[in-house]
């Protein structure tokens, strides 16, 4: 029999080919960075990777990118927008009394622009011919709404896993705030001021918002809650005939006090103004659908409830 000779050489080409076979069986496929979304206005939002430069519209906007991590990459955001802090150290982009400056965004180069219900389609179009990338996040109608525009920020962030662990600690909260007010056994009846502008027709929310919801998971009940309108004028003839436990003055950062409401002429006669039952509160955890709500339904229950112990 014959036998071939193997050469050195041979050896060499040999190893070479299954060292490359063994590289092309081990190399990982490349990472998939795109992000496709579906935005509120039904809009395809594609990033070709998460988004290092930042422009929130909203104040709730701006507060839900710091929650999940991403505040290093706000790079603009609106006049109202004070939360947290350091917030304010960011360039503002107007949306105050003034209309956005579409210059001032343009020159921030973002990456993506968030965008809310506060905010008028038209401006998402007009970031839109300027080919700026723009994500509208709807407004939650629950907390189950709103753990998943926690997520959505975080993945349009690049800390998907920050606003998971945020929405899950979010949660067990507050199924702790719901597990003790289901221990109790009074609901009291709550008046919530809005503006009271005309003290005799105060503004208030209506059934259906978010700020009836969290009166309803607060364990009392919103006098205003069979009023269809989201927001609406009460008349002091209805305030009278419901005669509230409890009055809760989001406008106090406007100035409002529980003095103020107890010199209103006829108020005198409310269970909540002769019980000094009328309470002061941050509107701010209550209106804006961040993070948040989840202070503003404790306040609301310790205001309801106040010998109500709640489990950190």
């Amino acid at each position: 029999m014959n036998k071939q000779k193997i050469t050195p050489v041979y050896l060499i080409l040999l190893f070479a080919l299954l060292l490359g076979a063994c590289n092309v069986q081990s190399a990982a496929p490349a990472a998939d960075t795109n992000i496709v979304l579906i935005d509120g206005l039904g809009r395809e939002v594609r990033l070709a990777e998460p988004a290092m430069r930042i422009v929130s519209m909203a104040p709730s906007n701006t507060e839900i990118i710091y929650a999940v991590g991403a505040g290093d990459a706000l790079v603009g955001r609106d006049e109202f927008s004070n939360y947290p802090e350091e917030a304010l150290d960011i360039a503002s982009i107007g949306g105050g009394m003034e209309d956005f400056n579409l210059e001032t965004i343009t020159a921030l180069d973002p990456d993506l622009v968030l965008a809310a219900e506060i905010n008028p389609p038209e401006i998402v179009d007009a970031l839109e011919k300027l080919d700026i990338p723009v994500y509208y996040l709807s407004n939650p109608h629950d907390f189950a709404g709103l753990y998943e525009n926690l997520i959505t920020v975080g993945t349009l962030s690049g800390h998907e896993a920050d606003a998971i662990a945020l929405s899950d600690s979010l949660q067990v909260r507050v199924e702790n705030i719901l597990n003790a007010v289901a221990k109790q056994e009074t609901i009291p009846t709550v008046f919530f001021e809005l503006d009271a502008s005309e003290s005799a027709k105060p503004w208030t929310s209506g059934g259906g918002t978010f700020v009836d919801y969290l009166i309803s998971m607060a364990g009392a009940q919103n006098i205003a809650a069979d009023v269809t309108d989201e927001w609406v004028q009460y008349s002091q003839e209805n305030l009278i005939i419901q005669n509230p436990d409890i009055i809760i003055l989001a406008d106090a950062k406007w100035g409002i006090t529980t003095d103020m409401v107890k010199e209103r002429p006829g108020w005198e006669t409310l269970s909540a103004v002769a019980n000094d039952a009328i309470y002061p509160i941050d509107d701010d955890l209550t209106s804006r659908p961040g993070p948040r709500l989840a202070d503003g339904l404790e306040t609301l229950v310790k205001i309801c409830h106040p010998d109500i112990e709640l489990n950190d």
